[in-house]
């Protein structure tokens, strides 16, 4: 009896090629996970902690740079350490970007990243190292703690002409503000919730003094306004100079809601931030983190983990450097 042949159409050729696209789908999915290091270098993540609380302890504002590492990093295409990487012949760092002025305390990711070297060479990622020091970072500003997954890998590029397009500007209207971060997968609700890291830090009067002179703007409270004039005297500020005004002056090194509650006061100092209370989209949720301080630590812990795994590079992308600020 003959054997019979058995033919496969462009049906089934297409199932095959859908069923393999699904497992590629898969297997990017999964490549971030819970404890990552667990095997090839245990102490990864307790190292990092380690380090960010003994640099917190001689730098207290080194807090403040990792939450807005993890920003600027990951809202550009994706949590790959990119920002990290300084000008080269081949292309301009997107530390020069406009949207990253006034970052700093980068030298102290390399702190970070030497002491990973030293017990598990060319194992962890900078970009892991970007995320978890945020996350331990915003525990020492009395932050919740985050489970974060890890297992990211490093941009071989920087993405300076890509910056503007993904990072909002204070003065953006609060429309593009929330297309940007809708995005990488960030709600109206998680928006408003990751702005409330303004809750620490500072602000250089460049980016205030728009609405301070030449008139005020009739938004802000007119006793802060004044305080913000003292601190910014000049309509003119040298970029270079440290002048600056604390997002919260009452608690500035302590996370807590009452940036919410100042906003609501117009005590906010950027336009953006007076932005959430005028916009009725985002109002609601200001009023809501306002009155509970445990629902906003929530759902900041929500979005900030949908932020730090925006878009995270495979093995065939990405790399590990050796060195953070520089390939590999």
């Amino acid at each position: 009896m003959a054997t019979k042949t058995q033919h496969f159409g462009p049906s089934s050729t297409f199932i095959s090629l859908f069923l393999v696209l699904l497992l590629q789908i898969h297997y990017a999915k999964s490549d971030l996970k819970l404890n990552y290091y667990s095997e090839s270098c245990p102490r990864a993540e307790e190292i990092i902690k380690e380090q960010v609380i003994k640099l917190y302890h001689k730098h207290g504002n080194t807090a403040v740079s990792w939450i807005r590492n993890l920003f600027h990093d990951c809202m550009v295409k994706s949590c790959d350490a990119s920002i990290l990487l300084d000008t080269t012949k081949e292309q301009k760092s997107e530390k020069t970007s406009e949207r990253n002025f006034g970052m700093r305390n980068f030298k102290y990711i390399e702190t970070i990243k030497e002491a990973l070297e030293n017990e598990c060479p060319n194992t962890v990622s900078c970009a892991d190292i970007v995320a978890l020091s945020a996350r331990d970072g915003i525990v020492m500003l009395g932050g919740p703690q985050i489970e974060m997954k890890t297992g990211r890998r490093d941009s071989k590029d920087s993405y300076l002409a890509e910056v503007e397009n993904f990072i909002p500007n204070h003065n953006d209207s609060m429309s593009v503000v929330l297309s940007r971060f809708n995005s990488v997968g960030v709600d109206t609700q998680g928006t408003v919730a990751l702005l409330g890291a303004h809750t620490v830090g500072r602000v250089h009067c460049v980016n205030i003094v728009n609405r301070l002179y030449p008139t005020v703007d009739p938004t802000l409270d007119p006793d802060f306004a004044n305080y913000l004039k003292t601190r910014c005297p000049s309509p003119q500020p040298d970029p270079k100079a440290v002048e600056y005004a604390r997002n919260d002056p009452v608690t500035p090194m302590v996370w807590d809601n009452l940036y919410f509650k100042n906003i609501m006061s117009n005590k906010g100092l950027l336009v953006v931030d007076q932005q959430l209370v005028t916009d009725p989209t985002t109002y609601q949720f200001v009023e809501k983190f306002a009155a509970d301080n445990s629902y906003f630590n929530d759902q900041f812990a929500k979005a900030l983990i949908i932020l730090s795994e925006n878009n995270p590079l495979s093995d065939d992308q990405g790399e590990i450097r050796k060195v953070c600020h520089v390939n590999k």
